[in-house]
């Protein structure tokens, strides 16, 4: 990856190059600011007007060029479309072919401004955040808010391209109406529309696409995933994601995102029976839940290498791995043996293939549709985390086969490895290996948590990996457009990413250890709280646990449509921390007795604020991280795969622990280092609030 104003500068058209935005002026601009106010020259009010003054003249004129192209290519085809109606009363086939070509040579033209524009906007994203960084002051906020919406807005014309649609909508429908001419009345604009098999408006579309990528639900899920987008994608690129693309190879990730997190919540509602049945205490449930996490700290890592290699492969073992695991858990019921049932739990960890999952839509799903893919994952991990618990629930029966035992303790083991071993053949027969003889594109960050992890998208200037890039390869801002090529290579090892974390970075790591660790807590111990105070069954527990893991994506829609409309990520990072220390303190048993009520809607305010804090959380983490740690094995996402993972490691210990001092102190026990760590990390971001974008 190259620095973006040498990037500018290679696609840049030659002929238009006086009219882009001046990026490597506004950078030294910005520097010479930066000098001025440290020796007292300049004052923070003038340095914004003098460069909201600078921004507009430049966002002028690259607005006026564009309305300039949009009318010449507005009067070509107006002298088509007179072509077109005279052809309409003495059709020819040589004529009807070179009208075609008239208007695909437009529609070239237009790929042209479609690019320029985009240029111009990522240009204008990068300044505007580059200045935000260097002097700590939401400019970037003033800006859009006062010209967005003005009625003489320029910047519209950059972010909205409205003229621009309306020249694409006239290329695309008379090429359909050329396009078949043996009677069809169908249009572009009548339902079912008609696919138009054309090179040239498959590149209009898919330039559009890129140009009107903005907020919604949709983005908000799919950056819950933490797969990062390159934002200037070469030709090339797109060609290649083309290539690799298969649709059921994605549908298999899908589905073992799925089964993984199914066999992950599964267990839950039942394991403190299976500890007793074995002769172990309730709480003994903590070692077997968390051993499934202790191995995911290791095969996080390994999954993470194999996928530079193969994709296929890494899923085969996973599904052999998980059936072993599985069944070692159901066997462990007649073989008496809890050690069995703990090695079970940790083969199952050892199957943790997100990893591969996450690289495989990075990597081989193309751009157009990587938004759905990415959204899909999350989902698909939501709708496990609701299903393993209700399928618990469900699986409340007691029969043997022979000397093999079928009851509410082993059915989910046996269930989980029927499932893996489907799945396997499945995976067999449909997985088709991405060819691997072509470079690849840098990895994403993909290894991020269990549950999925939301990343939110916020506003038409979003900041990208290709932003930070530009910020580690040139942080002085003093216009130099490439960094030595040892500043633009990925971690080698955990200790070396650990060391390219800045303090920002580790706050917003502590932050989701804690919530991590909170959630855990609150789902683990669960069925030995509700067991000794309520006296729940295991179909109460797995119903009020299915209940939390369906809240998932209606709090994605309510936060990703219109709470991250409203305030600012580091507004609702800080509200939520404070909801989930208000979750947590109102869970402790006090003095008055224990009541439904109150562990029911503390733990729903605890559950869903940490929801809410994990997608902002890594939305800020995307954003704060060195672009070294966006690709390669030791990556951003490995690393908050890292810290969730031992949250839960720990979380489960403490359970397990805090039952040596019995079940009438284990609430309060386990919640003491919940709500501890959380007002830690609510200090850390107060400490480090204005370094939050």
């Amino acid at each position: 990856m190259v620095a973006f104003g040498k990037k500018l500068k290679e696609r840049q058209i030659q002929e238009w190059q006086g009219f882009y935005l001046n990026y490597k002026l506004m950078k030294k601009r910005v520097k010479q600011y930066a000098q001025q106010m440290e020796v007292g020259t300049q004052d923070r009010r003038h340095v914004l007007k003098d460069f909201s003054r600078m921004l507009d003249n430049q966002i002028e004129k690259t607005v006026l060029f564009i309305l300039e192209q949009q009318g010449q290519l507005a009067s070509r085809l107006t002298n088509l479309r007179e072509q077109h109606d005279a052809l309409e009363e003495m059709p020819e086939i040589s004529q009807i072919t070179e009208l075609r070509e008239a208007y695909r040579a437009v529609g070239q033209d237009l790929l042209k401004l479609l690019c320029f524009v985009e240029m111009n906007a990522i240009g204008l994203r990068k300044i505007l955040k580059k200045f935000d960084k260097r002097f700590r002051y939401r400019f970037t906020d003033y800006y859009v808010k006062t010209r967005a919406n003005h009625p003489y807005s320029q910047l519209q014309q950059v972010f909205k391209h409205v003229g621009l649609g309306a020249v694409v909508g006239a290329i695309s429908r008379n090429l359909h109406e050329l396009q078949d001419r043996q009677g069809s009345y169908l249009s572009i604009y009548d339902p079912p529309a008609l696919p138009l098999q054309d090179p040239v408006v498959d590149s209009i579309n898919a330039a559009v696409d890129r140009l009107s990528h903005s907020t919604n639900f949709l983005n908000f899920l799919a950056q819950h995933a933490l797969i990062m987008q390159e934002e200037l994608p070469a030709p090339t690129d797109e060609r290649i994601d083309d290539e690799r693309y298969h649709f059921m190879s994605l549908l298999l990730n899908l589905a073992n995102t799925f089964l993984y997190m199914v066999n992950t919540y599964i267990i839950v509602p039942t394991a403190d029976d299976y500890s007793m049945s074995l002769g172990a205490a309730a709480t003994v449930c903590g070692i077997v839940i968390g051993a499934m996490a202790v191995a995911q700290v290791f095969s996080s890592v390994y999954f993470s290498a194999w996928s530079n290699r193969s994709y296929f492969r890494p899923l085969v073992f996973s599904s052999i791995v998980l059936f072993v695991g599985n069944t070692m858990y159901a066997l462990a019921y007649d073989m008496s043996s809890l050690t069995v049932l703990i090695l079970g739990r940790l083969c199952c960890g050892l199957g943790s293939a997100r990893a591969v999952n996450r690289r495989y839509i990075s990597d081989c799903v193309p751009l157009k549709i990587r938004m759905q893919a990415s959204a899909g994952f999350v989902s698909a991990s939501a709708l496990g985390m609701a299903c393993g618990p209700a399928l618990a629930g469900i699986l409340q029966t007691n029969f043997k086969i022979y000397k093999l035992t079928f009851n509410a303790n082993t059915l989910p083991g046996w269930v989980m490895a029927v499932a893996w071993l489907v799945y396997l053949v499945w995976l067999w027969i449909s997985f088709k290996e991405p060819s691997r003889d072509i470079e690849e594109p840098p990895a994403s960050s993909s290894e991020t948590v269990e549950n999925g992890a939301l990343e939110e998208g916020k506003q038409p200037l979003l900041i990208t990996s290709e932003e930070k890039q530009e910020d580690d390869e040139d942080p002085e801002g003093d216009g130099s457009e490439e960094a030595p090529e040892e500043s633009r290579k990925p971690a080698t090892s955990i200790v070396s990413a650990y060391r390219l974390l800045t303090p920002s970075v580790k706050v917003q790591l502590l932050i989701y250890f804690m919530l991590k660790y909170a959630m855990e807590i609150l789902l683990s111990e669960s069925s030995v709280i509700t067991t000794y105070y309520f006296s729940w069954s295991t179909s109460t527990v797995s119903i009020f646990l299915a209940c939390l893991g369906l809240t998932v994506l209606p709090v994605n829609i309510v936060v990703g449509s219109y709470i991250s409309n409203m305030f600012e990520d580091r507004q609702i990072l800080l509200a939520s921390e404070i909801m989930v220390c208000i979750g947590i303190l109102l869970s402790f048993h006090m003095i008055i007795p224990y009541t439904i009520p109150q562990y029911v809607c503390s733990g729903l305010i605890m559950f869903v604020s940490a929801e809410v804090l994990e997608g902002v959380n890594l939305s800020l983490l995307s954003r704060v991280m060195s672009s070294r740690l966006s690709r390669g094995t030791y990556n951003g996402g490995l690393l908050s795969t890292e810290a969730g993972t031992i949250a839960r490691v720990i979380a489960d210990a403490t359970i397990t622990l805090a039952g040596y001092l019995g079940e009438s102190r284990l609430l309060n026990i386990t919640l003491l280092p919940s709500f501890l760590i959380c007002v830690a990390s609510i200090v850390a971001t107060c400490f480090t609030y204005n370094s939050l974008y």
